[in-house]
């Protein structure tokens, strides 16, 4: 007879009563549609301000409509580990991907706080194996990884003896409740003997950044002789190799360092490249049916995430349901109230739980356990499977040449095989291990088109998760209390930018790609809410025209002295209000209900138009020179801040900050023809408006955009990086003058 632990499910499927959202969202929709209409159908001609206004809410009504589709129906799950263990089933391995790719903007002491956290997981440690790739090719990653190796062997079985929560040491450290002052004086003595390993570990990284060589090139290290970044063979090191008896305490999972081969003038494909090379050494390493792939500023917060992630992988009753497991971003030491804007809370509590309640979450590149079998390009319900692993030669096309590979490949797509092909002995899969991760081996072969992460965009985890569902694969949300993990979110200025404009210009490349979701919803599995939901976001960048047109057609209206919006009186008066009032109280409320402030909600409004205007309009510019031929584009590694302890107590902290990008000089440009179109109408053109000239609608939404670019207006005036740089302002103002005799001339 079953225990009753064993009859209990693994998960929960909960369905949220959103009713008034919805209630809410639609009368926005019916309010949009009807602007549109009187625009439509006005008995008389309003000239250029009215036709480009009508194409403008044209796009955000649309926009609305992808909205409200997505969120319609959210759905979360709830999982139960506890019930796993109970079962006392055997667990499957997992490798879990750790990727880096430039010492100095990812600081080594990060990478290794994450790889840290993954080895102290709670999960059998024999069933686990951590590669890191290090795109920078750098022999002090790989130094400060073999010195963190060092450090583990005390920091996991501290970690697993005392229940430690926080297992990325950074953080355990300066939590003020690591300290506890009832804690017993064994404990307080052996914390304090790790938190000094701890400082060792972090001083010893420091001095070797400092160094031109971090060490003396010899041993592990004699392969970063002579070698120039981008250009040297594949380096594939065992840092440590788990021999010991999986009952034995302080056993560690294997850890193994990778630095893919690079060639100039050889297509390396960014971060997709590096994760094709980490699925093709691990599968003929370990070849773990489940992989876990983590960004180096990502940590473990919840100890206990694989098991959370087993109980669906474990308890689905059909592995189309899961073909992947996502868990959220969520971000540590935040700033106060996100003056940013790049934390996202809000996006992911509404619209990812309404994606999960269509076919499943977006691939979000990080936090995200995949079967090996799906990345293998496996489709649900491809029958013929086995037939296909048969010839050989045909799979020689699809995987490679290694024969080492293809075999693996070919048992776990066909379900006859768990684990690699090392029999514990690692150092026997290193000539294979070199093959596959040579920067030749994927030609001629279907990596990165049907096999793998997907080429041709910057943003490789859309491509990739749009390409899982568009075989058929649904997704789950998996989010247990605490949050799995935690990582830091850009600050600054040009660091949210330029990751905004890599998003954008990575998401409009798969929008105009094969594998868009209009051709995958017509020709194959794609569910079309989920098509509609992907178009929310692979549209950030063409969404920056009509949002720059916007914000330039009251400044407009105002110089050239006419009107875009209705007047009091005329029909669409009232509708404008209702609009503008109810969407931003609705806003306001969703921010409210996710525990969020005023200030935050104010921070996001205003940021997600800078970004828009700025970052997602270089975006588009980027794509748009790709095409014309002209320039490809590039992926740009933002700078990810080094853990300290203790709170951020910098007075500037959460301040704007600018560089001498060009990325700068449309926000700069809107906020200037603004000020000027401020400037002449209240002071010179027209103090009087008669009955077609701008009215007070045209000023106040003016001082609208003024107040959304205030990070701008303070940067005028600002010095240093808090200021805008002078070219920067030259090149906006020309801008701005021309603009306005345009605007004159018009």
């Amino acid at each position: 007879m079953a225990s009753p632990a064993s009859s209990l499910p693994l998960y929960q499927r909960f369905t949220r009563r959103n009713y008034i959202s919805r209630t809410i969202e639609v009368a926005i929709l019916f309010l949009l549609l009807y602007l549109l209409l009187h625009r439509l159908l006005s008995p008389r001609i309003h000239g250029f301000a009215w036709l480009l206004a009508f194409l403008c809410e044209s796009w955000f009504t649309f926009t609305w409509v992808l909205v409200v589709s997505t969120k319609w129906k959210q759905v979360e799950f709830k999982t139960y580990p506890q019930r796993l263990l109970q079962r006392k089933v055997e667990l499957p391995p997992v490798d879990m991907f750790v990727t880096t790719a430039d010492p100095v903007l990812e600081p080594p002491i990060l990478t290794v706080n994450t790889v840290l956290s993954l080895l102290a997981v709670d999960y059998p440690p024999d069933k686990l194996a951590c590669y890191v790739s290090d795109d920078g090719g750098s022999p002090l990653t790989l130094y400060s990884l073999v010195e963190a190796s060092k450090f583990a062997r005390l920091w996991v079985p501290f970690c697993k003896k005392h229940g430690i929560q926080l297992r990325a040491p950074f953080r355990y450290f300066s939590s003020q409740s690591s300290s506890s002052q009832d804690a017993s004086p064994e404990f307080r003595k052996e914390r304090k003997k790790i938190q000094y390993e701890y400082e060792h570990l972090c001083q010893i990284i420091e001095d070797a950044s400092r160094r031109p060589l971090p060490c003396e090139l010899v041993g592990d290290f004699k392969d970063f002789s002579n070698i120039q970044r981008g250009n040297h063979p594949s380096i594939v090191k065992v840092i440590w190799e788990n021999k010991d008896h999986p009952s034995k305490d302080g056993s560690m999972p294997h850890l193994i360092y990778i630095s893919r081969e690079k060639r100039p003038h050889h297509s390396h494909n960014f971060k997709a490249g590096a994760m094709n090379v980490l699925t093709r050494v691990s599968g003929v390493m370990t070849n773990a049916p489940i992989m876990l792939n983590l960004d180096c500023d990502m940590h473990v917060n919840n100890p206990q995430i694989i098991l959370h992630a087993m109980c669906f992988f474990m308890d689905i009753k059909n592995e189309r349901d899961c073909g992947y497991v996502q868990s959220p971003q969520s971000f540590y030491d935040g700033l106060k109230d996100d003056p940013f804007g790049n934390r996202m809370e809000v996006l992911f509590k509404y619209l990812g739980y309404g994606i999960v309640g269509i076919q499943g979450p977006f691939y979000q590149g990080t936090n995200c356990f995949h079967r090996r079998k799906v990345i293998y390009g496996l489709s649900p319900d491809d029958e013929q499977i086995n037939g296909k692993l048969r010839n050989i030669e045909a799979s020689k096309s699809v995987y490679g040449s290694s024969i080492e590979f293809t075999a693996l490949a070919a048992e776990t797509l066909s379900g006859l095989m768990i684990g690699g092909s090392s029999e514990g002995d690692l150092s026997s899969c290193m000539d294979a291990a070199h093959i596959v991760a040579g920067c030749g081996y994927e030609y001629g072969t279907k990596w990165g088109s049907e096999v793998g992460w997907m080429y041709g965009s910057t943003t490789e985890d859309m491509h990739t998760g749009l390409s899982i569902q568009g075989r058929g694969w649904r997704s789950t949300y998996c989010t247990p209390d605490p949050p799995a993990f935690l990582g830091c979110a850009p600050s600054g200025g040009p660091a949210a930018m330029i990751q905004h404009k890599r998003w954008a210009t990575g998401l409009l490349e798969v929008l105009l790609g094969p594998k868009s979701p209009p051709i995958l919803m017509l020709k194959r599995r794609l569910q079309f809410r989920q098509g509609l939901a992907y178009l929310y976001v692979l549209l950030w960048a063409i969404r920056s025209i009509p949002e720059l047109c916007y914000a330039a057609l009251p400044a407009y209206c105002i110089i050239a002295d006419t009107y875009f919006l209705p007047k009091k009186g005329q029909p669409g008066f009232l509708t404008t209000i209702f609009i503008f009032l109810i969407y931003n109280f609705y806003t306001l409320s969703e921010y409210l209900r996710a525990g969020l402030s005023i200030r935050a909600w104010w921070n996001n409004q205003r940021m997600w138009k800078i970004t828009a205007m700025n970052a997602w309009f270089f975006g588009a510019l980027s794509v748009g020179l790709k095409l014309l031929g002209i320039s490809d584009t590039v992926f740009e590694v933002t700078q990810k801040d080094q853990p300290a302890a203790g709170d951020n107590t910098d007075a500037n902290a959460g301040r704007f900050t600018f560089n001498d990008s060009p990325i700068f000089i449309p926000g700069t440009t809107i906020l200037l023809i603004n000020l000027a179109a401020l400037a002449a109408g209240l002071l010179g053109f027209r103090l009087t408006p008669g009955e077609d000239g701008f009215g007070i609608g045209e000023v106040v939404c003016s001082v609208y955009v003024v107040l959304c670019s205030w990070a701008f207006l303070k940067g005028l005036f600002g010095r240093g990086k808090y200021g805008i740089p002078l070219p920067t302002i030259f090149k906006s103002g020309a801008l701005a003058m021309l603009f306005v005799q345009l605007s004159k001339w018009f």
